[in-house]
């Protein structure tokens, strides 16, 4: 049986869980204790970061992407990548606007209302350090740990002046996907797309499970909440994508936030790689935070870190569209959606992953 380790707080490891639900995939799930990190995750994959996942045959397999892309040649049963070249491309870009983009609304609300929330997640990381000691214990614990955790709230550019904008611009991205999920189970019809696992980590982990924005959710946006507790029910998913590649209406708006908000950031993030790595030439290992750059969320401007593992995530949908024979109907989505020309144009740098770090393609 598969062994996930993570955490039922942990945003990436909820993409992980719901994927092997939904796929109806047996796993035993392990709590990511300091003694698991000391005793296995450190050693088996070099890094601190979960989930992580060990295999029958004892692999172990780390980064949700990473993860899903490597089950999903095991389990090709109801793929999460629908066959048609406009759905297949905008679910890997909800994917991208979910792991890379919603960690800033994920953030925000867990750590900018502690009277609601404090007590919550201050006993859930103790739990981890010290999972059989005192609850009071346990906060004091957690408090120590979640800091390292709250400090970095200002690199993704949440200030005191921006935060009624995140808050307004979230608020609509509830509003847009509670009228989709209104007439759609999932993104793109009767199953979850890659997209659906992109959105359902900061959307379960965060923005449901914390007590501050889970009240939000329940309050403006139920029929959310209901595609959220479909995606972490423990029932497979076996409907079918919508037929014709249709891409619902409903969804427009959606993708045309991402298009405002993050594509910029991602494009910008490209050319800073490419001026950091004429700085490092003998870099292949890629930095994680490069500088500080601007961006813009309903017409207030901040600053935030520079952040280039988006771009690994980015090509991902960048090569999908590079490998179609046929892109008239895709390239008219993109005009739709506010994408103009920029998937069509590339990217300056090709990143992989080796030994589940960022590095530059050779």
């Amino acid at each position: 049986m598969i062994k996930l380790y993570g955490s039922q707080f942990s945003l990436f490891t909820g993409k992980v869980r719901s994927y092997l639900n939904k796929k109806g995939i047996e796993f035993e799930e392990v709590t990511s204790t300091l003694k698991v990190y000391k005793n296995f995750i450190i050693p088996r994959t070099g890094v601190r970061y979960v989930p992580v996942i060990q295999t029958e045959n004892d692999t172990v397999i780390q980064d949700s992407t990473v993860i899903i892309d490597s089950l999903e040649a095991d389990y090709p049963e109801r793929s999460v990548y629908p066959e048609t070249p406009k759905q297949k491309l905008a679910s890997m870009l909800l994917e991208v606007y979910g792991d890379e983009w919603l960690v800033i609304p994920a953030m925000h609300y867990r750590w900018n209302f502690p009277a609601q929330n404090e007590k919550f997640i201050y006993t859930a990381f103790g739990s981890m350090v010290l999972p059989t000691a005192p609850k009071f214990i346990q906060r004091l614990v957690g408090k120590k740990v979640g800091s390292k955790f709250k400090g970095f709230v200002p690199r993704l550019g949440i200030t005191a002046e921006n935060i009624p904008a995140l808050e307004a611009s979230y608020e609509q991205l509830l509003s847009d996907l509670n009228t989709h999920f209104k007439q759609h189970d999932y993104l793109f019809g009767g199953r979850p797309s890659i997209g659906d696992f992109g959105l359902i980590g900061p959307m379960y982990a965060h923005l449901y499970r914390d007590p501050a924005p889970g009240e939000l959710m329940q309050r403006i946006a139920p029929e959310v909440c209901k595609w959220v507790e479909r995606m972490i029910s423990t029932e497979v998913a076996n409907g079918e994508f919508l037929a014709n590649d249709e891409v619902p209406a409903t969804l427009i708006p959606v993708l045309q936030r991402m298009a405002n908000e993050q594509l910029p950031v991602l494009l910008d993030t490209d050319a800073r790689l490419t001026v950091w790595r004429t700085e490092n030439v003998d870099a292949r290992e890629v930095a994680r935070f490069i500088g500080m750059h601007k961006f813009t969320v309903e017409k207030v401007e901040a600053e935030r870190a520079v952040l280039p593992f988006s771009l690994w995530m980015f090509r991902r949908p960048v090569d999908f569209y590079q490998s179609l024979n046929d892109t008239s109907g895709v390239d008219e989505m993109l005009l739709e959606i506010g994408f103009g020309t920029s998937i069509q144009s590339g990217l300056q740098n090709q990143l992989s992953r080796a030994n589940n770090v960022i590095v530059f393609d050779q």
